[in-house]
Formats: structure tokens, C-alpha cells, sequence
């Protein structure tokens, strides 16, 4: 099995941090069945991160990526089973992540688009986006945030969304979930200043993902690869926030302070 998992009693000596070239050394994906995820995962193992937790609510279907990840350098590749909506179990996801040594950052890449008309129709389903999208990231976000506090050094990198820049009548619960967890991610990042652990904000516009499969693509889409390289580069320089592509900040800019009247006639 390429993916090992890691059971309660797990426990390695010695602590992994940045390398002396900065490199990250070990990382817990939240998500890690998601495109983006196995895209920024391989452009990390490329530049010297070694040991990688991946969580996920299905595990058993990271071998193929447990496997390239071996294949391209990494030395340990773990599995953890995460379900963003069972709350209750995230405090010991984060305890089983951290057993086996520090973490030197952490990507949440989790999140459902879901399907707005029938969600407008179904109670049940609206909520399940948003419990996912914002519930399920600010409660794992929680426990994981008291372990990196306890360390005393990490990055946590939160996958947004322009989505939630402006809520639109097309998407506005999936924006709305977005919305929240930006302004989690930013207020966050406030009360870490000076313990060592950061927040890098990532704000991708349309992205070509198993997700977004059969949509109409959006002007300025982009890959998977692309927000892996803009993440990575964004860990590396210390960045705060980032737009994906960059061009989106100022269109987002336009579209934030159009009056109402204007903004609704333009049906998206």
C-alpha cells in the first residue's frame, strides 16, 4: 500500500522545519483528493518536502498520488481518513497528524461547489455546502491551529475563492461559504501575528478541476498548475494573499463596488 496509514499509537522522533533553503519539509493536505492539492504536492516534493499527510475522506483512493509522490522523492507518505463534516473527529485527525513530528504547513484544499438550484430547493443540501465549505474548515482549522501554536512555527494555506469576493445570484451559497471562510482565514492570520505560524490566503477564480468538470469556463481560468505555482511561490515569499491569476484582484475591485442596480443587470 503506497499510502500508510497512521494509527493512534504513531509516533516518530524528531521534529522537521524548513530546510536550510527554506524548503518546506512536511506537509498535511486537508483534502488530498482534490486536483489542486496533488498539483501543489508534487511542485513541493520537486523542491524538497519529504514526509506528507494526506487526508481525506476516501484514503483508500490516494494511492496513485501516495505513489508518484514516492516516486518523486518523498520518504513518507501517510494516510489519515477526514470527513469535513464530522466535526467531532477533527480533533483527533489533527492529534494522528501531528503524532508522527511538526508540520510545517498545512493545506486546506477541501470544499464542495455543489449545485445552486437544487440546494435553493433543498434545505439539506444548501447546508451541507456551507457545513463542508466553512463549518468543516473552521473546526479542523481550530484543532489544527492549537497544535501549529503549540510548535511554534507553520504555515497554514486556505484554498478561497473569488466566489466569495461578491456573492452572485448564480452561486450564492456556495459564495457565501466562501465568503466566511475568507474572513475566517484573514481574522485568523491577525491572531497568530508573532507566534511563529502564519496564514496565506489563496483566491483562485475558475479553475479547471474534477470539480468544475462539464461548467462553461469563466474568462482568465486557469489549471490546476498554475494555483500550485502560486501557492508555492506564495509560501516561499511570505505572502499573505494571493489572486489566481493576478488580474483577478482588479476586476474583483470593479465588480465589489458596483452599485447594486448595475451589478444585478449583469446576471451572473
Amino acid at each position: 500500500m503506497s499510502c500508510s496509514p497512521i494509527s493512534p499509537a504513531d509516533s516518530r522522533s524528531g521534529d522537521l522545519m524548513q530546510d536550510g533553503l527554506g524548503s518546506v519539509q512536511r506537509v498535511l493536505v486537508l483534502g488530498a483528493g482534490s486536483d489542486i492539492a496533488a498539483a501543489t504536492l508534487h511542485r513541493l516534493v520537486r523542491a524538497r518536502t519529504r514526509s506528507v499527510v494526506l487526508a481525506s475522506r476516501d484514503p483508500d483512493r490516494l494511492d496513485k498520488l501516495a505513489h508518484e509522490l514516492r516516486e518523486a522523492g518523498a520518504s513518507d507518505v501517510d494516510c489519515l481518513r477526514f470527513d469535513a463534516l464530522d466535526t467531532a473527529s477533527h480533533a483527533a485527525v489533527a492529534d494522528r497528524a501531528f503524532a508522527t513530528g511538526d508540520i510545517d504547513l498545512v493545506l486546506v484544499t477541501f470544499g464542495v461547489l455543489g449545485d445552486q438550484a437544487a440546494a435553493e430547493r433543498d434545505r439539506a443540501k444548501a447546508v451541507e455546502i456551507v457545513g463542508v465549505n466553512y463549518l468543516g474548515a473552521v473546526s479542523v482549522l481550530a484543532a489544527v491551529t492549537e497544535r501549529l501554536r503549540a510548535q511554534g512555527h507553520g504555515v497554514i494555506v486556505g484554498l478561497s475563492s473569488v466566489a466569495g469576493e461578491r456573492v452572485r445570484r448564480s452561486n450564492f451559497i456556495y459564495g457565501s461559504s466562501k465568503a466566511g471562510f475568507d474572513s475566517f482565514l484573514q481574522g485568523l492570520g491577525e491572531s497568530l501575528a508573532g507566534t511563529g505560524v502564519r496564514v496565506l490566503v489563496v483566491r483562485p477564480g475558475f479553475v479547471h478541476t474534477k470539480m468544475t468538470a462539464g461548467l462553461s469556463p469563466a474568462r482568465l481560468a486557469v489549471t490546476p498548475d498554475v494555483v500550485a505555482e502560486a501557492v508555492v511561490r506564495g509560501v516561499a515569499e511570505g505572502r499573505e494573499l494571493i489572486w489566481v491569476p493576478p488580474a483577478l484582484r482588479w476586476v474583483m475591485v470593479v465588480l465589489r463596488h458596483l452599485p447594486r442596480p448595475v451589478f444585478r443587470k449583469l446576471r451572473i
